[in-house]
């Protein structure tokens, strides 16, 4: 392990919208900001062909050259941005302390505040056909991307208040929407579950589960299997959208900061105070009800600002002592 120990004001981890609009925002607060991209330097917009919902575009952008462009403006105020991944982390418990974090096993890096935005990573099915056409019709959010499949037929797996969600509102603008459960009935709340029900656009296929999904760049079509009868039936869509959970990038944390059973950081209030003085969480490590670039974008605003104002208030104290 490298021997040599750096020290900054303001350590982040991540590099989606919320980590570079929290660089933007201390960059400019002078806090002189590091930020490490983690394995998927600029998060999971970087597998999203077309942005349309983020302000501030009016023609849309694909996700890749908004990411590129949100480094290229934290860099312009001063971020230093490298290539790396926390590898463990040792938070103070301490007003004013400092944190220490491990780069790639073997890099120091101490910390006067340190702020996380480190994502969630949607869960797929895992099958090969599935992973070759993400970004070509598959998809793990449909608030995101149902917009492309207006008027369409499209399909959607999962089985939980997600999952249900997502059906109602891509029934609203696509033509027919199939719904894959896996076992013979859902899990979704049984509010959630008579809406679905009462869509006469959706169509439930209990006990069903993706055979394969059709078609070599774009997809059209899907082959389910029943995994009682092992009857298969083919379909033809335009869009599947994958609706089985997140994962929140939070496994270095546990035991240090507070979090709920999936692993999604607890923070206090309205802020994005966690638990440890002067350590700060936004976008999908710690939002599990939106999940939206725009919404981790204030999140990453919300951090910075709070991570201000710690520092400020620790410089009081220790010009008061």
């Amino acid at each position: 392990m490298s021997e040599t120990i750096e020290r900054v004001k303001t350590l982040i981890i991540g590099s989606g919208p919320a980590g570079y609009t929290a660089a933007i925002y201390a960059a400019r607060a002078d806090l002189k900001p590091l930020l490490y991209t983690g394995m998927e330097p600029g998060g999971q917009l970087t597998t999203t062909t077309e942005v349309d919902n983020f302000p501030g575009y009016p023609e849309g952008i694909d996700g890749p050259t908004m990411m590129v462009q949100l480094q290229q403006q934290a860099e312009r105020f001063g971020t230093e941005v490298r290539i790396g991944m926390i590898t463990a982390v040792e938070l103070s418990d301490e007003v004013g302390g400092i944190h220490k974090v491990t780069v790639d096993d073997n890099k120091q890096i101490e910390a006067h505040t340190i702020i996380i935005s480190t994502g969630a990573t949607a869960k797929y099915l895992g099958i090969p056909s599935e992973q070759k056409l993400r970004g070509g019709g598959v998809s793990a959010c449909a608030v995101c991307d149902g917009f492309f499949y207006k008027g369409q037929d499209v399909a959607i797996v999962g089985a939980g208040d997600t999952a249900a969600e997502e059906a109602s509102y891509l029934a609203n603008i696509c033509n027919n929407v199939t719904m894959l459960v896996r076992k013979d009935h859902m899990r979704a709340s049984k509010a959630m579950q008579h809406r679905v029900n009462s869509i006469k656009n959706i169509t439930v296929k209990y006990n069903t589960e993706v055979d394969e999904v059709l078609g070599e760049q774009v997809v059209e079509g899907l082959r389910m299997v029943n995994n009682q009868t092992s009857e298969k039936e083919e379909i033809e869509i335009t869009g599947l959208f994958i609706a089985i959970g997140h994962k929140p990038n939070t496994d270095i944390f546990k035991g240090q900061l507070d979090m709920d059973d999936t692993g999604y950081l607890i923070t206090e209030g309205k802020s994005t105070k966690t638990n440890k003085p002067g350590v700060f969480a936004s976008g999908d490590a710690q939002d599990k009800e939106y999940r939206q670039a725009v919404t981790a974008a204030g999140t990453g605003c919300m951090a910075a600002l709070d991570a201000e104002r710690y520092l400020a208030t620790v410089e009081t104290m220790a010009a008061e002592v």
